[in-house]
């Protein structure tokens, strides 16, 4: 098992394009179940008596004690999005490996990994 993968920025957007195609294809079947679905976890993310910001740490611990690697990318992604800072994003890393084990440590350097990734994007956006 290669636990040195590096997640470059065409894995970003191939991430993102390949989740908006499938939702469409999704989307398509026009299944009021799957889309009710859709709209009740789109709503549990929406500011309330929560931030966006923690409700998106909340779905990365989650995504991480489950073992959803997809879940774990995005999760990450929105979080930094939200402006999550390194000292957030890890706590709630390690609330998870407390939650979850020894178990979700490869899930957790899959974390860290897309963390660095996201991190090195935005300071060359930066220079």
């Amino acid at each position: 098992m290669n636990l040195n993968v590096v997640i470059t920025v065409n894995e970003f957007e191939n991430f993102r394009k390949h989740r908006e195609e499938m939702n469409e294809k999704i989307f398509a079947l026009q299944n009021k179940q799957i889309n009710r679905f859709y709209a009740l976890d789109t709503g549990a993310y929406l500011e309330g008596a929560l931030s966006t910001k923690f409700k998106e740490l909340l779905g990365l611990s989650t995504s991480l004690v489950l073992r959803c690697e997809d879940c774990i990318q995005y999760h990450m992604i929105r979080a930094v999005q939200e402006g999550c800072n390194d000292d957030e994003i890890a706590e709630t890393i390690s609330v998870s490996l407390i939650v979850g084990g020894s178990i979700v440590i490869p899930e957790m350097r899959r974390a860290v990994n897309v963390l660095s990734q996201l991190r090195e994007k935005q300071a060359n956006n930066e220079s």
